[in-house]
């Protein structure tokens, strides 16, 4: 059967991925969600937005002839990755995940555990600090009930509107990151305390090293609950993937 696939992307991996099976010869389309304005440009063909949930997937699959899904979206992308699972079991589509390993802590490292955005809100109930806050543009308003902090934001998008802290510093850039700009960054806003996700992988982890460097204490948001499916780590596993298991449907 003639390969079609869909890639669910939005990272480095993902990117990584579409340039193997260009190389390769083998069709298929990238998928963002759109919360980046300005997605790096990939070397197969695009498409931006919503699917309309799993039973919306599910017709994309149906519609497009899809071989295979791989699910190479951000580990904190539940919902896609929930649909993703549903919708390739509803039509017997083979479902591969290309994901990056947690973080673990290490020695040096001063992690407080919280198992959500909100949890890390509460951790912040503090008197004031300055604080790297490494979630992204779409959770900064979820911090406004503790404004008493100075907030260093690394964005790859400015945000839409006014943000809710009377002090902040917006940084636009784009991973992969270096210890040592990371620790420059850290150094030159006296930062306290880094707030980050468990995203796992190489292009952001320079944070977590320089917080090491620095002896500075991490708010850690555990990775939240995906249905069980398979995952592989690596573009050259997911390329024998597709060049064997990946091959019959169903599985």
């Amino acid at each position: 059967m003639k390969q079609n696939l869909l890639i669910l992307g939005g990272t480095t991996e993902a990117t990584a991925l579409c340039q193997a099976l260009s190389a390769a010869g083998i069709d298929g389309t990238v998928s963002f969600a759109g919360r980046v304005r300005r997605p790096l440009r990939q070397p197969l063909p695009q498409r931006i937005g919503g699917f309309g949930g799993a039973e919306g997937l599910a017709r994309y699959l149906r519609d497009h002839a899809i071989s295979q899904v791989v699910d190479a979206t951000h580990p904190f992308a539940a919902q896609m990755s929930a649909n993703a699972a549903a919708a390739c079991a509803a039509e017997g589509v083979p479902l591969i995940a290309l994901t990056r390993p947690a973080w673990q802590a290490g020695p040096g490292d001063d992690w407080t555990h919280v198992p959500d955005i909100a949890g890390a809100v509460a951790a912040l109930d503090r008197p004031s600090a300055r604080v790297m806050l490494a979630v992204g543009r779409m959770h900064l308003a979820a911090f406004a009930p503790n404004p008493q902090h100075f907030y260093l934001l690394r964005l790859i998008d400015r945000p839409d509107g006014p943000l809710p802290f009377p002090e902040c510093k917006i940084v636009q850039d784009r991973g992969p990151f270096t210890v040592e700009g990371d620790l420059a960054l850290m150094r030159d806003h006296r930062i306290d305390l880094i707030v980050s996700k468990n995203s796992g992988g190489t292009g952001a982890h320079a944070k977590i090293i320089a917080a090491r460097e620095l002896g500075l204490p991490v708010i850690m948001i555990d990775r939240p609950a995906i249905p069980a499916r398979r995952e592989l780590h690596e573009v050259d596993e997911v390329m024998a993937w597709l060049a064997h298991d990946g091959t019959e449907r169903g599985v």
